[in-house]
């Protein structure tokens, strides 16, 4: 019997040990919604729920080579990536994407972990807006990684409406500005460039929010993986990211992860 083609997503990321974010989050996450998950990592990480202590970076060759393996032979319906950490390995990324004219692409500017820990170099902000932005389908900053990539100080919904200009003034297709640290309900704003989209959802008091910004990048690339627009990806990618955040369990004694199996784990399935 002929089997359907399943959807495929590739991250490009960080590993984190604890397992809330990074690679991890982002493979957990393409599973939960339907698409087969590849990886192609980029940095090991040494890191719990409290803190990251220690990270060793992957020679950008073989961060080449990985993206290689996967795309000559799996594929990928859309790409996205986290942790990316130095100028070459940005530039080796951004080379690849044009090599294989890879479409769907998510960027997800990580540049500090839940925990206060510097995942980006500050010299590597630079090569992620000059080449990797203007490849990307949709960027998904949260309002510091706006600020660093822009340059603009951001302190309220109207001053994203500011930065989401600007990101796509730099080349992406379109940008979300993610609304977590701003005070109130949590407003994410799209931009594609011709239009604005809010998505609002009230404010979730927890302390499992390790991995959200990834889970939120993951899934917007595995809905555009499985053909959705930017706009409807975004939508249900905000409505992923809060029931798995609303239905977490506790793990650790700091920032716990996202329950991103809660549709299984609670005898429901994915079905739109």
């Amino acid at each position: 019997m002929r089997r359907s083609r399943v959807p495929t997503a590739m991250t490009i990321a960080g590993s984190d040990s604890g397992g809330g974010a990074g690679i991890q989050a982002d493979l957990k996450t393409f599973a939960a919604l339907g698409v087969y998950g590849t990886s192609a990592i980029t940095a090991i990480t040494a890191q719990n729920t409290l803190r990251v202590s220690a990270v060793h970076e992957l020679p950008p060759e073989m961060v080449a080579a990985q993206i290689d393996a996967i795309v000559t032979d799996i594929g990928a319906d859309a790409v996205k990536t986290g942790m990316l950490s130095s100028s070459p390995i940005i530039h080796v990324v951004a080379e690849r994407v044009r090599h294989y004219k890879l479409e769907r692409l998510v960027v997800d500017p990580v540049m500090v972990a839940k925990s206060g820990d510097r995942l980006l170099q500050e010299e590597a902000v630079t090569a992620m807006r000059e080449q990797l932005i203007p490849l990307a389908t949709v960027v998904t900053p949260n309002l510091p990684e706006a600020e660093a990539i822009t340059g603009l100080r951001l302190a309220t919904l109207q001053d994203s409406y500011k930065a989401a200009k600007a990101m796509v003034g730099m080349g992406a297709k379109a940008v979300v500005v993610k609304g977590g640290h701003l005070a109130g309900p949590a407003v994410d704003l799209l931009y594609d460039g011709k239009s604005f989209h809010e998505f609002s959802a009230p404010r979730i008091e927890t302390r499992s929010t390790h991995g959200t910004g990834c889970t939120f990048g993951s899934a917007v690339a595995a809905y555009l993986a499985r053909g959705l627009s930017p706009l409807e990806a975004v939508g249900k990618a905000k409505e992923y990211v809060t029931e798995a955040m609303r239905r977490a369990f506790l793990i650790g004694s700091g920032h716990g992860p996202l329950n991103h199996f809660y549709r299984w784990w609670n005898g429901e399935q994915e079905g739109s």
